[in-house]
């Protein structure tokens, strides 16, 4: 019994003596100093900001070390591609393409959706398939045809690096580079990249001169469902709100039958083939060629689609489409749009276009 305490008494001696060891352990970096919470400026008109998600708040750390890595190629196979091939700022963060271009020159059957104003979107890609940013990220980068690389290696490379410890160290307290904190410093820069100083934004603001009488009539068109009383486009219906997207994924009658099922795909629900997610127009000058398979070149080759060749007979059209009119007697189930008032859509969409987004320094390739 004695020798057994003994034992014990030691053991427990040495335990003591070894947590009292760890605890007193310097870190050779020094002190981790908690992240500084990051001030998202958001225009007083625009919707409620979602909440952030709890694990994830912005910090300018964590925004930082995101915006370094949505420029970093060490995340693709081949070194060549980052997410920024994809989403150039210029372009209001598309690439100019009707399908992107990933490594060793492949191409995705989808055009590169425009990146602004994430912050609202509940979910991400045309089809959906990604819940909140985070989720996203995974997706092009582990994609074969774009970036062709699983995480866990990207994070090898980073790991292996002089530079990315430490910044990961300052965002997330570790220098452990993990899966979870790249997605999340990603989401972080993401969420940042917010337009708001468009000619409409100011016009919206209060300066009754941002925009000409012509493109105010284009706007009146825009917002105005026709039904055979009233004159419109139709456009905002769908394209609602200052966000310019209701967030919703519809049918706009590009085909009769589906090569790509969009939503349906996700859902396996038939009712959703050939739905996709409504993109937000701003910045919408910068960013053909349209759709989700870049089909339209030109912004006038929109507002003719919908103007004169939408397929009524698509399965799963959408309603606010269908029944869209400008016949007084409600004979024709085209919008019938004079090529003045065409025009003047097409004038008001171009008044979106935020230059400030576009060469914000903040949202440039570091260094």
């Amino acid at each position: 019994m004695k020798s057994t305490l003994t034992l014990l008494g030691a053991g427990l001696l040495l335990s003591l003596t070894s947590c009292t060891h760890d605890a007193d352990t310097v870190d050779p970096d020094g002190p981790v100093v908690a992240p500084t919470a990051y001030t998202l400026e958001v225009p007083s008109y625009f919707p409620t900001l979602p909440a952030m998600p709890a694990d994830n708040p912005l910090t300018n750390e964590g925004v930082a070390l995101g915006r370094q890595l949505f420029y970093e190629k060490a995340l693709s196979v081949t070194n060549t591609v980052a997410c920024a091939s994809c989403h150039r700022q210029e372009l209001a963060f598309t690439d100019g393409l009707a399908h992107a271009q990933g490594v060793n020159g492949g191409t995705t059957p989808r055009s590169s959706m425009s990146l602004a104003n994430l912050a609202w979107e509940p979910k991400l890609t045309w089809d959906g398939s990604a819940l909140g940013l985070e989720n996203q990220a995974r997706i092009p980068i582990e994609n074969p045809v774009e970036m062709h690389q699983s995480l866990s290696a990207g994070v090898a490379r980073l790991q292996a690096t002089s530079t990315y410890p430490a910044l990961f160290r300052k965002a997330f307290g570790s220098s452990t580079i993990t899966e979870a904190n790249t997605l999340k410093a990603l989401a972080q820069f993401e969420r940042t990249l917010i337009s708001s100083n468009s000619r409409y934004d100011q016009y919206q603001r209060g300066n009754r001169t941002a925009l000409s009488s012509y493109e105010l009539q284009g706007l009146l068109l825009f917002a105005t469902h026709p039904n055979g009383k009233q004159r419109g486009g139709n456009c905002a219906d769908c394209h609602s709100g200052d966000l310019q997207t209701n967030h919703t994924f519809s049918n706009n009658g590009l085909d009769a039958t589906f090569t790509d099922l969009g939503l349906g795909a996700v859902t396996g629900l038939a009712t959703d083939n050939g739905k996709f997610r409504v993109p937000s127009l701003r910045n919408v000058a910068l960013t053909a060629p349209y759709m989700h398979d870049g089909r339209f070149t030109t912004l006038e080759d929109v507002v003719s689609h919908y103007n004169e060749h939408v397929a009524l007979n698509s399965p799963n059209l959408d309603p606010l489409i269908a029944n869209a009119t400008n016949d007084p007697l409600q004979r024709s189930r085209t919008l019938d749009l004079t090529a003045t008032e065409k025009a003047q859509i097409v004038a008001f969409l171009r008044t979106l276009t935020d230059t400030t987004f576009t060469k914000d320094p903040r949202f440039s390739k570091p260094n």
